[in-house]
């Protein structure tokens, strides 16, 4: 595991910082729930060498197989975790429900972009490199959901899918739901050079000032507002990915790199 030396970072949105056991910020909005374990993770604390250095949790960037199997572990064991539930992330709107009744059933690495469960213990991960990772949370039904939410995902409102589906299968209701979005490519960085040609129309609200630049942490903000969240339940990372490479890992700021990961779990 390579020496951690960070200067503490900040946010203006409330994530707390914490540097052990594992460099990792926690919400604010979740810290009264001792029912929820979570963390977004930084790119430090981990076995990958070279451009995926250290914590690099993707099978698919070209990293040795072995070090992305030990820094899963890594996180499986800072949470406590029973099992850690990871997807082939597609940029799609695939959402895998895991039961509590099903959870000792086997799977490996689903092509989702969403995970839901009601099963304790049962650790979900989403993994970034400037998309955002969403946990959706239900404390009186404890259940969590993560969500890989990128531009696509966004286009295709995955986030409204995901409320749904949780409402549906679990018997949540979106009032109750809280949501956190997490580090991700913010409106400084996230240029679209070809947007007329790409974004649906929907996404032309988060337009910045007429120019090729988007905000599309505040478009998931929105999707969940209409999806029947409350505002006083949503809390959004004002960290930008591409800026803060000394913390995350960015394909645009990098290219060839690893992903970091946010994971979520119920005790």
């Amino acid at each position: 595991m390579d020496p951690i030396s960070i200067k503490r970072p900040s946010d203006p949105y409330d994530l707390i910082w914490n540097e052990q056991p594992l460099p990792h910020f926690c919400y604010s909005l979740f810290s009264p729930y001792a029912r929820l374990s979570h963390a977004v993770l930084t790119r430090h604390g981990g076995m990958s060498g070279g451009p995926y250095h250290s914590l690099n949790t993707s099978f698919g960037v070209g990293d040795h197989p072995d070090h992305v199997a030990a820094n899963l572990h890594i996180i499986r064991d800072f949470l406590g975790a029973r099992r850690l539930i990871h997807m082939k992330q597609v940029h799609g709107t695939r959402i895998l429900a895991v039961h509590r009744e099903d959870e000792k059933k086997e799977v490996f690495m689903p092509s989702a972009d969403a995970l839901i469960t009601d099963a304790p213990g049962l650790a979900l991960l989403v993994k970034q490199a400037d998309c955002q990772g969403v946990i959706l949370f239900d404390p009186g039904r404890r259940v969590v959901a993560v969500v890989h939410c990128g531009w696509r995902g966004n286009a295709n409102n995955i986030l409204s899918k995901t409320t749904a589906r949780m409402q549906q299968e679990f018997g949540c209701r979106a009032c109750d739901l809280l949501a956190c979005i997490g580090p991700s490519l913010g409106p400084c960085c996230a240029e679209f050079v070809d947007h007329e040609k790409l974004f649906p129309e929907a996404l032309k609200v988060v337009q910045v000032n007429g120019t090729a630049f988007f905000d599309l942490k505040a478009f998931s903000r929105r999707q969940l507002l209409d999806a029947g969240l409350k505002k006083e339940h949503i809390q959004v990372s004002g960290l930008c990915t591409r800026c803060r490479t000394d913390l995350f890992y960015s394909y645009r700021g990098e290219g060839r790199t690893g992903r970091f990961g946010t994971v979520a779990m119920l005790t």
